[in-house]
C-alpha cells in the first residue's frame, strides 16, 4: 500500500501528500483510522523522516488528518478544517468534487421521495408543505409589464428593497436602508458571493456545531476551513469560540441565532450581546443567517437580530423562501454599501443575473394588505403542528426534545448514545424520512424533524412510525 511514485520536478513531500489524500478519498484509509508512525512511513518511502513530517504537517493544516496524543496520527473523522490540496492536479480536482459527493443515506432518501410512495412520511424536506404556504391574489400582469420595469439596478429591484426595509422596521424596530440591501436568488447565493468575494481559499470560518452550514458543499469547493463550536442552552459557547478564533485565526463567524437549523435553538439576548462584543474585540465579522426570523412563536423583542446590535460588523441574510416556498428563491444580504457594491459587481462578472419576475411577485406579496394577517395565521398553524409533534416525541422513552420558539424544526436526541448505520436504516425501512445529525456534525445521536409537514391526519401515522422505530432501535441495542 505504501508505495510512493516519485515524479520528476515534484517535491517528494507533495507526492506523499497526494498519495495519502488518494488513500483517504478512495476509502483505503477510513475516518478515524491510524496512519503508520513517521519512522515507518520514512522506511516505506525511503526518505528522510523530516520529509514525512513536512508532508504530515501540511495534511494537518489542511484538515485531512489530526494528531491525537496517545493515538498517533489519524484520518479526520469529520469535515472540520478540511480545505483543498496545495497543488493543481486535475484528476484530483475531479476526485474531490465537493458537489458530486452525496451521502448514501441521503441518496436513499431522495430516491424514496421520487417514488411518491404513500408509505413514506417526508419530514426531511426543508420547506413548508403546500397547504401552509400563504396564497396571494396578484393583479393581472402582462409580459410588457415586466419588460417595462426599470427600477432594477445591480443591487436588485428597488421597490422590493424598500418593502424589505419597511418590514424590518415594522418587525424589529431598526432600519435596513434600501441602499444597504442586495437582493439575491435565495440565501445560499448570498452566502456563495460572500465566500467568493470576502474570503479566500484556506481561510478559517467558525460555525455552530451542529449546523446546516456543515452540510453545504460550497465551503469545501471554495477551500474554506470550517471549525465547529459547541452550543449550550443559550447558543454558541463563547469561551470555545474565543479559543477557536485565537487558535485558527478565524476570519468570520457564521451563526443562525434564531430557531437554529437544525437544533431549533434560540440564542439568548445576553449571549447575542456578548457574541457581538467578542467579535468586535477581535475585529472578526459576523454573518447572521435569519431566514427563519419571520416564523417566530415569541415576541420579536426577544429575538433582536445581531445586525441591530452591531450594524457595521454584522452581515445579515434574510429570505422569503421559508414563507413563500423555495421556488420563490428570494433572499437578501444587508452589508455596508461598499461591500454590497463589490458583491453585486462580482455577481455581474459571474453572469449570475437576477430575474425580475420573482422580485416583482415577492414585492406584491410583501405589499399585499393581507400579508401580515396571513403570516400571523401561518405562524399559528406551524406552532400548533410543532407542539403536537413535540408532545408525541417527548412521551416516547429514549428521546430528548425541546420545543423550539420558532421555525419548523424539532431536534430529537437519542439518550442512549450513538445511532449506528443499521439504526438509521430502520428509519428508511419504516418510511419515516428525517434528517440525520451526521449531515450537520460529526455526531450521530440526533434527528431533525420538519414538524410543519405533520398535519392532523399524519400525526397518528408519525406516532406509530416513531414508536415502532424506537422499539426496534432499543431491541437491537439490547441484543448487542
Amino acid at each position: 500500500m505504501w508505495s510512493l511514485k516519485k515524479e520528476k520536478g515534484v517535491p517528494i513531500y507533495i507526492s506523499i501528500i497526494e498519495l495519502i489524500l488518494s488513500y483517504i478519498k478512495n476509502g483505503e484509509l477510513l475516518p478515524g483510522e491510524r496512519l503508520p508512525s513517521e519512522r515507518k512511513l520514512a522506511e516505506f518511502f525511503q526518505v528522510n523522516r523530516s520529509t514525512v513530517v513536512h508532508a504530515l504537517d501540511e495534511l494537518v493544516s489542511l484538515g485531512w488528518i489530526v494528531r491525537k496524543q496517545g493515538s498517533g496520527t489519524i484520518v479526520n473523522e469529520g469535515k472540520w478544517g478540511i480545505t483543498t490540496t496545495p497543488r493543481t492536479n486535475w484528476r484530483q480536482y475531479l476526485q474531490q468534487n465537493a458537489f458530486a459527493k452525496v451521502d448514501p443515506f441521503i441518496e436513499q432518501i431522495e430516491m424514496l421521495l421520487k417514488q411518491s410512495n404513500e408509505h413514506v412520511l417526508d419530514l426531511y424536506t426543508g420547506e413548508l408543505p403546500l397547504d401552509l404556504i400563504p396564497s396571494f391574489a396578484f393583479p393581472p400582469l402582462t409580459w410588457k409589464h415586466f419588460l417595462e420595469e426599470e427600477q432594477q439596478d445591480d443591487l436588485g429591484y428597488l421597490p422590493l428593497r424598500q418593502s424589505i426595509s419597511r418590514e424590518t422596521e415594522k418587525e424589529y424596530g431598526f432600519s435596513l436602508p434600501p441602499e444597504s440591501l442586495l437582493i439575491t436568488s435565495g440565501a445560499q447565493q448570498a452566502l456563495f458571493l460572500i465566500l467568493q468575494v470576502l474570503l479566500q481559499s484556506g481561510d478559517s470560518v467558525a460555525i455552530e456545531d451542529p449546523s446546516f452550514l456543515y452540510a453545504l458543499p460550497i465551503f469545501q469547493a471554495a477551500g474554506i476551513r470550517l471549525y465547529g463550536v459547541k452550543m449550550d442552552e443559550e447558543g454558541i459557547c463563547l469561551d470555545s469560540l474565543e479559543k477557536m478564533i485565537r487558535q485558527h485565526r478565524v476570519k468570520m463567524v457564521m451563526v443562525n441565532p434564531s430557531f437554529q437549523n437544525p437544533t431549533g435553538k434560540t440564542m439568548s439576548m445576553k449571549r447575542r450581546k456578548a457574541l457581538v462584543k467578542l467579535c468586535q474585540n477581535y475585529q472578526v465579522p459576523i454573518l447572521e443567517d435569519d431566514v427563519f426570523g419571520k416564523l417566530n412563536f415569541i415576541s420579536s423583542d426577544q429575538i433582536q437580530p445581531l445586525k441591530k446590535l452591531d450594524p457595521e460588523n454584522v452581515l445579515y441574510i434574510g429570505s422569503l423562501s421559508k414563507i413563500l416556498g423555495s421556488t420563490t428563491k428570494i433572499g437578501w444580504l444587508s452589508a455596508p454599501t461598499s461591500v454590497n457594491q463589490q458583491l453585486a459587481e462580482a455577481r455581474k462578472m459571474m453572469d449570475f443575473s437576477l430575474s425580475i419576475f420573482p422580485q416583482v411577485l415577492a414585492n406584491l406579496a410583501l405589499t399585499d394588505e393581507a400579508f401580515s394577517a396571513k403570516t400571523t395565521y401561518l405562524k399559528k398553524k406551524v406552532e400548533e403542528r410543532g407542539q403536537a409533534v413535540f408532545d408525541v416525541v417527548s412521551k416516547i422513552d429514549g428521546w430528548e426534545v425541546e420545543m423550539p420558539k420558532g421555525g419548523f424544526y424539532l431536534w430529537a436526541k437519542w439518550k442512549r448514545g450513538r445511532l449506528r448505520q443499521k439504526d438509521w436504516a430502520i428509519f428508511l425501512q419504516e418510511g419515516l424520512l428525517i434528517a440525520p445529525s451526521f449531515i450537520f456534525s460529526e455526531n450521530q445521536d440526533s434527528i431533525r424533524i420538519n414538524f410543519s409537514r405533520v398535519d392532523e391526519d399524519k400525526l397518528s401515522i408519525f406516532e406509530k412510525k416513531m414508536k415502532k422505530i424506537t422499539k426496534k432501535i432499543t431491541f437491537d441495542s439490547h441484543a448487542l
